[in-house]
This record gives structure tokens, sequence and C-alpha cells, in this order.
């Protein structure tokens, strides 16, 4: 029996050999070893000189705000910015405010507004020349600006994009002459 059994377990196995021998003649593989994915990345800088080009020297992630002073009733003052798409696909830009309540304890940041404009900065000397106001994207107070923000629209790669932000009040009470607010502008970018 235990022949028998030694005997069949031999030409089991001789059978499975023989089976894999074919098969392994009809099979064959390839490979592509290594392959590399990358995916771009949004990357947008403000131009630190608005009159100068977009070498690394002149480009920053971060910049000193504007203080703004004398500040009543009607006020407005423009602030020019730029931005340089340096990212490798185009960008969607948007803009909120950011601020913390003990930093403007007197609430001015209900009663002052920001409305962003293009700047078409045709003949790029930094300066808000005549005719170079470009359209409006809505006036919001501050608040609104960090609850709701702004669409900027698109920066396409290696391109700048012109922005004034116009800072105005409509009424300001002479309980608020003398605060003083803190606030940031912030612009976010996604990759489209």
């Amino acid at each position: 029996m235990k022949k028998v059994v030694l005997s069949f377990v031999a030409v089991t196995m001789l059978m499975i050999a023989g089976i894999g021998i074919a098969f392994a003649a009809f099979k064959d593989q390839t490979k592509f070893l290594g392959s590399t994915f990358s995916t771009g990345s949004a990357d947008i800088k403000l131009l630190i000189d608005l009159a100068a080009g977009t070498d690394s020297a002149n480009l920053t992630d971060q910049k000193q705000a504007p203080s703004f002073t004398n500040i009543g009733s009607t006020w407005s003052q423009d602030y020019l910015l730029k931005l340089y798409n340096n990212a490798t696909t185009n960008l969607l830009v948007s803009s909120t405010s950011d601020y913390e309540t003990v930093n403007d304890p007197d609430d001015l940041r209900s009663y002052i507004s920001v409305e962003p404009f293009d700047w078409n900065d045709n003949n790029t000397n930094g300066v808000l020349d005549s005719g170079e106001l470009g359209t409006s994207y809505g006036k919001k107070t501050i608040v609104k600006w960090k609850t709701e923000g702004f669409d900027l629209g698109t920066i396409n790669n290696g391109n700048v994009k012109s922005y004034v932000l116009r800072f105005s009040t409509d009424n300001l009470s002479d309980t608020k002459q003398g605060k003083t607010g803190i606030y940031d502008f912030i612009f976010d970018a996604i990759g489209l």
C-alpha cells in the first residue's frame, strides 16, 4: 500500500511539473520599473518692488502690510500689489482678511471696506496711472472679506497679475476716532 501511495505521489508530482513547464513555455511578463509621478504645486509670490521684474530677489511669500492713519468718514486709500504665479499650472486666486478681535476691540472692521480691482499696469512703472484701474470685484467690509472672501480670477503660470485694494469708510462716528485695528490680508491659490 505504501508503494502505491508513493507511486501515486511521484506520478502526481511529475504531472504537476510537466504542466508547469508547459505553462511556463506559453507565459511571459514585462515590467516598467521606477515610474515617477510628480504633481504640480500652487505657488504664488508677492513682488517686493512693483516696478521690477520676477527674478527671485524680487519675490517673497510675505510682505509687511501698510499702515493707514487719519481715517475718518468718507476716507479712501489705495494699496497696490502684484502677484506672480510661480507654479507649474494656472492658478485660481482668492483673497480673505484675517484678524483676532483682541486686535480690533472697537470693531473698526465693520466700518472699513475693501474693494479689489484689476490693475492694468501697462507701462510696468508700479504706479496707478490714469486709465489703468480695471474691473472691480465688489466692495465688502473687512468682516465680510473674512467670511466671504473675493474670487480674483486666474493667473496663468509664469505671469504676473496686478491688483488695487481700495480701502474706504462710508460713515465713521466720532466715537471711533483715535481707535486702532490690525488686520492681515491673505491671497490663496489653487492649481487648475
